[in-house]
């Protein structure tokens, strides 16, 4: 019986900083597929020096059909998806060579160890934080959202024990725009959802949102950037609804 092959997905835009990291962790895969949706800074050169499949798209669908893209053009029995940000230890290399190679699942979720301001963050809103990656190609697609995405696919999914690495947030600057960004998509999910914004919800979430971060999940165990965490997730859960509050 043939060795089953793996192909790794990843969308990026403006990723030089991060991508050579990335893809430098997954060498060993079968194939690399990279989908760039209009980078200005060479992150496509850099990728090309790992792989010959570099896709450069000239619009921007949102991460869920993006993704999708990029599944499409993988061509091996299994894929792993990852985000720019996001590196393969080498246990965890092991681990899934050894799991494609005789498993009775489809789908896998892999453990992901984030770091916010050079820390790992192990408590909080941050962790545990397992997400379906690896899977069988067929069995699972993307979901369409513009934003925070999800994998689709039917059943429980199984679980690796390696970590994989993820370089989350490098700069206070980088957080806020985040945070704006995903506020804005999130207050326009809400209003999708037909469920209505309010300042007293605002309140209300966003004082849920820090106690939930900081107290119930221990995320005071992380120091300081723990304390910026819950201040941060209470700040998303405000504006989220704040904004919904000014939608049509």
């Amino acid at each position: 019986m043939a060795r089953p092959t793996l192909s790794v997905i990843v969308i990026v835009r403006n990723e030089a900083a991060l991508i050579a990291q990335c893809l430098d962790s997954v060498t060993w895969a079968d194939e690399i597929v990279v989908v760039d949706s209009g980078s200005t800074d060479g992150t496509p050169e850099i990728c090309r020096r790992y792989t010959d499949k570099v896709f450069v798209t000239p619009d921007w669908p949102g991460f869920g059909p993006q993704k999708n893209r990029a599944l499409d053009l993988a061509t091996s029995d299994w894929v792993l998806a990852l985000d720019a940000d996001e590196t393969i230890s080498i246990p965890l290399a092991t681990e899934i060579a050894a799991t494609i190679a005789l498993t009775p699942h489809d789908v896998y979720a892999v453990k992901r160890l984030s770091s916010f301001l050079g820390r790992p963050i192990r408590h909080g809103d941050w962790w545990p934080d397992e997400v379906p990656r690896l899977f069988r190609r067929g069995c699972a697609r993307f979901s369409d959202d513009p934003v925070h995405e999800r994998l689709v696919f039917e059943g429980r999914p199984a679980r690796l024990r390696a970590l994989m690495m993820h370089d989350s947030i490098r700069s206070l600057d980088q957080m806020c725009a985040k945070m704006n960004h995903y506020t804005s998509a999130g207050a326009e999910r809400l209003a999708r959802a037909g469920k209505r914004g309010g300042l007293g919800k605002a309140i209300r979430h966003g004082l849920w949102a820090f106690l939930r971060a900081y107290f119930f999940k221990r995320g005071f165990l992380d120091g300081r950037e723990g304390f910026i965490l819950a201040v941060s997730a209470a700040e998303s859960a405000y504006y989220r609804y704040l904004k919904r509050l000014y939608l049509p």
